[in-house]
């Protein structure tokens, strides 16, 4: 079974889009089985004693918009565990790369890639957070995941 942890920074808008638009992708595909399908933060800024916000909201109503549900996905902080357990750290940008293979370390640094490369693109899939540009963010992790999963 294949483990893969989506990464972003602070785990409310990319990496739980791409998280749930993935385990949709691959319940459509009729694949779900085959993989284990998490998405965590490279800070811990949304997580308080414990517990992790929620998707950020307009993120939600993108997803639902497309049949697929937030409900109960909370923020969690990548560790140096998830390192060990799982077989892909996928990050949306270099910055997510670099503070991932940090955290994991060295010996596990080699699973940290960028979700565009799936795609064939090496640029980043820009924090809708800041830019505002939900559609965007989700068009970049939509076209990575299309990738990802036909080299799965």
């Amino acid at each position: 079974m294949e483990k893969i942890m989506f990464v972003c920074l602070g785990n409310i808008c990319r990496s739980p889009m791409a998280e749930l638009v993935f385990c949709d992708m691959l319940k459509k595909a009729g694949r779900e089985s085959e993989f284990v399908v998490q998405s965590s933060a490279t800070s811990d800024e949304n997580v308080w004693n414990g517990v992790g916000s929620p998707v950020y909201p307009p993120i939600c109503k993108l997803l639902q918009a497309k049949g697929i549900s937030c409900v109960g996905k909370r923020a969690q902080v990548l560790t140096k565990a998830h390192g060990e357990e799982f077989d892909l750290l996928i990050c949306m940008d270099d910055s997510n790369v670099r503070n991932a293979r940090r955290i994991v370390g060295e010996i596990n640094a080699h699973k940290c890639v960028k979700l565009l490369s799936f795609a064939g693109e090496s640029g980043n899939v820009a924090d809708p957070w800041s830019t505002r540009d939900f559609e965007m963010a989700y068009a970049d992790i939509k076209r990575g995941l299309d990738g990802l999963l036909k080299q799965l």
